[in-house]
């Protein structure tokens, strides 16, 4: 069979289809245990940030910096690392960035200065941009495409159960054993995972080989990056992410925790709480979604869609709500549904993965991923210059949200047709072919 056949899920998977079983679920899990680590240490600065500021004598503008760095870095390495996982494999690219982000971490550690902690977090940045596109393609070596939707939500449940162990286990580490200790005791976690990919991963399982494919320097890069953005299936999912996945990221990674305690009166510990619970509506509902996915192919577009109703209508209740502030019921609700946002982000993927054929499934993942990170980084930025503007008016800066949700909606809108016509497409080739290929 050609390599650029497709199976969606729901199909019976073809001969040939890489097996899955216990092999593949130990294989996988190891690659997704190297990005389970990945995002504790990407999220440490989160739990730390007070620390932070005391530590390198700096204002909330220049704490901002680390985590915008850390995403103008993981967004930038996108298509190139999804190039480089097409061309040098999983394991290569897997086990680069785990050293690189176990440095980065250690770097932390150990900084004695602010810019010295900043080029740190810019390290782990880059490691870290390294493993999520590694951990789906390995999903795609390892697993029939049919389990696809699930295998990715798995991978995104892995990140936020790294994320509460870094909200939970880190914070605790901090504040009992110091900085330096917590930071540097943390990087093991690396070291162990890198042993145990250099021990255990393989790229794919024996017997299925990926076609040989020519790489020709320059020429290779643009062919498989011009190949890949053709695909209306890329450009959708790519609007996806960006659609979906920024609001959760935002308030996670820097808004949250402010809006709360500045804007809605809370305490910093019922704000953590609030912000645990996004974590965790993120890790149920990721599952549900696998679940459905993976029964009902078409119900892609509209649980992505409906995500983002359902976010930019809780935003728009809390921000307009009468009164100074917010009920505690809403802020739950709020919170509740931001997690969707996560799992949501993971559908652009499944737009993304039937579009292309195995030898591009990096590079289009590469595309997939700057969607979310982009909108992140514009609109972590957007909302610092409007609280600055408007002296910290959380109901208009907060109210960013809504322009880059229109932004994406009117592309996934412009682009689901083509998308759709193109995968039925490439469906009924992949059938045809099936059909026709000696036994």
């Amino acid at each position: 069979m050609s390599s650029s056949s497709v199976t969606l899920p729901g199909d019976p998977p073809p001969e040939g289809a890489p097996p899955g079983g216990r092999r593949a679920m130990a294989v996988w899990g190891i690659g997704v245990s190297v990005y389970f680590v990945a995002v504790i240490f990407r999220t440490s600065l989160g739990v730390a940030g007070l620390d932070a500021a005391d530590r390198f004598h700096v204002g909330a503008s220049a704490l901002s910096t680390f985590s915008i760095l850390q995403l103008l870095v993981y967004a930038g390495m996108q298509i190139p690392v999804g190039l480089l996982v097409d061309r040098l494999g999983t394991k290569k690219v897997l086990g680069l960035g785990a050293v690189l982000f176990t440095a980065g971490q250690l770097g932390f550690a150990f900084s004695p200065s602010y810019g010295m902690a900043l080029a740190s977090r810019a390290l782990l940045g880059c490691g870290d941009a390294m493993t999520f596109i590694s951990v789906l393609r390995l999903g795609t070596r390892w697993f029939p495409a049919r389990r696809g939707p699930m295998v990715a939500q798995f991978a995104g449940l892995a990140g936020m159960a790294g994320n509460l162990v870094s909200t939970l286990v880190l914070a605790r580490l901090l504040h009992g054993v110091g900085w330096t200790a917590a930071f540097a005791g943390s990087a093991l976690a690396g070291v162990v995972v890198f042993v145990l990919l250099l021990l255990f991963l393989k790229d794919h399982p024996e017997g299925h080989e990926p076609e040989p494919f020519p790489h020709q320097g320059a020429a290779y890069v643009r062919r498989q990056i011009a190949a890949s953005w053709r695909e209306p299936g890329t450009r959708l999912g790519l609007w996806v992410h960006f659609t979906t996945q920024f609001p959760a990221m935002v308030f996670l990674l820097l808004w949250g925790m402010p809006f709360l305690v500045e804007a809605q009166g809370l305490s910093r510990a019922v704000a953590g709480e609030l912000l645990t619970l996004v974590v965790l509506s993120n890790m149920v509902v990721g599952l549900v979604y696998g679940q459905v996915v993976a029964r009902h192919h078409g119900a892609r577009l509209p649980l992505a869609l409906g995500t983002v109703g359902a976010t930019a209508l809780m935003w728009a209740v809390t921000l307009g709500y009468p009164g100074e502030r917010a009920p505690m019921w809403l802020l739950v609700v709020l919170c509740a549904v931001l997690g969707a946002c996560g799992p949501a982000s993971m559908l652009g993927f499944d737009f993304a993965r039937p579009a292309n054929p195995p030898e591009r499934q990096g590079t289009a993942s590469g595309i997939t991923n700057m969607g979310g990170f982009v909108a992140s980084m514009t609109t972590l930025f957007a909302i610092g210059v409007l609280l600055d503007a408007t002296g910290d008016d959380y109901r208009v800066a907060l109210s960013s949200v809504f322009v880059l949700q229109a932004v994406g909606v009117s592309q996934i809108l412009r682009l689901r047709k083509r998308a759709a016509r193109r995968e039925r497409e490439r469906l009924v080739a992949s059938r045809v072919e099936t059909v026709h290929v000696p036994a």
